[in-house]
């Protein structure tokens, strides 16, 4: 399917995120779209999946202009989206959630639905069971599944944004291969992404956005100083590691045990410093959440101590946690860290520690309009949070921090975001490293925790390594420790 768009324009209040896009995506090939957070790539995205509509301009399929109202129609046309946080339903079957969408009578044939999944999934070398459910699948297998649900329903062109967060490195090499596929095949495949390295890789062209435009084009082979200079107008350097652990203990854990319907983590010893990052590297699903909640005050363990600084928060509440300086930002913004519906200057009310129960809406709205101008969010103190970029709305998560934490708990705190976006929220970071703040944080990216990192914890399978020194590994030993190879000698050491 040969997909063009023209002279595409959408705005959100004064925010013009979409500014006369002209773009041809021809069929049969794979179309990287890069561009920085918040430069309308997003938004082209929805508009063409029919979550948004287009204020201006035209959408082409085939060379016939359409019009899509809602997700519904553009799947109707052939367009079907794959979200970074798959649009399925955990508490079904795998079955169940593959005949969602499916037009026809009200029952249906379920015996006939399995049998194409499983020739579906053999087509692609898939393996996943119409029986079990879906929150027992891996990120990786939620994907595979909603890309054989969005192939059965009739899509011709597949959207992808940022596809690869959250995914192992076999689960990656795994989903390019069904992409190249799809694209050999005569599929449009739109790829999204702020990676740099699996842009060049898979895409056999790439279209670059930058402040809701078009600014450049590429082809193989690529330079990617060229690309960075084209997203952002000017070069980025990656700032080195600065190591700010001051010797102090900040948090101690005595032989913490954890345990949660799907695994068990038992007898973690650690001493974590002040000023110290301490990075959590493992497949999706191998204990790293259940242990930052239960840092956070969020889970509570089933045996061990929490003592922070010298004041033990074994089973108190959440409030104890936080009343003692812990705060934790989550990875799902919208759904855990920020309340949709509610504005910019909403959430920093809430935040804020006021006396009394009068809001002094003057000093609220000087607040905000700080906190937006030092965080360089990108809105207004009106912008409803959902409105914000993923880039923004992490930048306002950081925002509502309190001034003084003792200990900071992140999950994939650069999850989505563009490259000077990263280095700026962990320039944030680093700010709170100095002032004493010991950090944990979890990421899929290897290069992150190696980068930012002062120790690195392991887990694998429920269990947690001994903390390796950031300096004295590499990307390669961790890829195997995370497999598990080699994790059983280095945990008997």
């Amino acid at each position: 399917m040969d997909i063009e768009l023209k002279n595409v324009h959408k705005w959100f209040g004064k925010v013009h995120a979409n500014d006369g896009i002209n773009l041809k995506l021809p069929g049969g090939t794979i179309q990287g779209i890069l561009g920085e957070n918040g430069a309308g790539k997003s938004t082209l995205m929805k508009i063409l999946s029919g979550f948004y509509q287009a204020d201006e301009g035209q959408i082409l399929l085939d060379g016939q202009a359409v019009k899509i109202s809602d997700p519904a129609s553009s799947l109707r046309q052939g367009i079907g989206m794959l979200h970074q946080d798959p649009l399925d339903f955990p508490p079904m079957k795998v079955i169940d959630d593959f005949l969602i969408g499916k037009e026809g009578g009200i029952i249906p044939n379920r015996s006939q639905a399995v049998q194409e999944l499983k020739n579906l999934e053999e087509r692609f070398g898939f393996d996943i069971d119409p029986d079990t459910y879906v929150d027992m699948l891996t990120v990786g297998e939620r994907q595979q599944l909603e890309i054989l649900r969005l192939l059965w329903l009739g899509a011709k062109a597949l959207i992808l944004d940022e596809p690869t967060t959250g995914i192992s490195s076999s689960q990656r090499i795994k989903l390019f291969e069904t992409l190249r596929k799809l694209a050999a095949e005569g599929m449009t495949v739109i790829f999204v992404s702020h990676k740099l390295a699996e842009v060049e890789g898979l895409c056999q062209r790439v279209a670059v956005f930058r402040s809701g435009k078009v600014v450049g084009e590429a082809r193989p082979p690529y330079k990617t100083r060229d690309l960075v200079k084209m997203m952002f107008g000017k070069e980025i350097n990656v700032d080195s590691r600065v190591n700010a652990r001051s010797g102090d203990v900040t948090l101690t854990l005595k032989n913490l045990s954890i345990e949660d319907s799907r695994l068990q983590i038992k007898n973690v010893n650690l001493s974590a410093q002040q000023g110290e990052v301490i990075g959590l590297a493992g497949m999706e699903g191998s204990g790293q959440r259940q242990f930052l909640l239960t840092l956070g005050g969020l889970m509570r363990p089933v045996g061990g101590k929490i003592v922070l600084g010298k004041k033990e928060l074994t089973a108190r509440p959440y409030h104890a946690f936080l009343e003692a300086g812990i705060s934790y930002v989550p990875a799902a913004r919208l759904e855990e860290g920020l309340i949709p519906g509610l504005s910019l200057s909403d959430h920093f009310i809430l935040a804020d520690q006021t006396d009394g129960f009068i809001i002094d809406r003057a000093k609220s709205l000087e607040i905000t309009q700080e906190r937006i101008k030092s965080y360089f969010i990108k809105g207004t103190p009106a912008s409803l949070v959902e409105e914000l970029s993923g880039g923004n709305q992490q930048r306002a998560l950081l925002a509502l921090l309190r001034p003084e934490i003792k200990l900071l708990l992140l999950e994939h705190p650069t999850r989505g975001l563009d490259i000077e976006s990263s280095i700026w929220i962990w320039g944030k970071l680093k700010e709170r490293c100095k002032q004493n703040t010991s950090i944990f944080f979890m990421s899929s990216d290897l290069e992150e925790i190696m980068l930012y990192s002062d120790r690195i914890l392991v887990f694998f399978g429920g269990k947690v390594s001994q903390p390796i020194e950031s300096v004295e590994t590499s990307v390669e030993k961790l890829g195997q420790l995370i497999g598990g190879k080699g994790f059983q000698e280095r945990e008997e050491r």
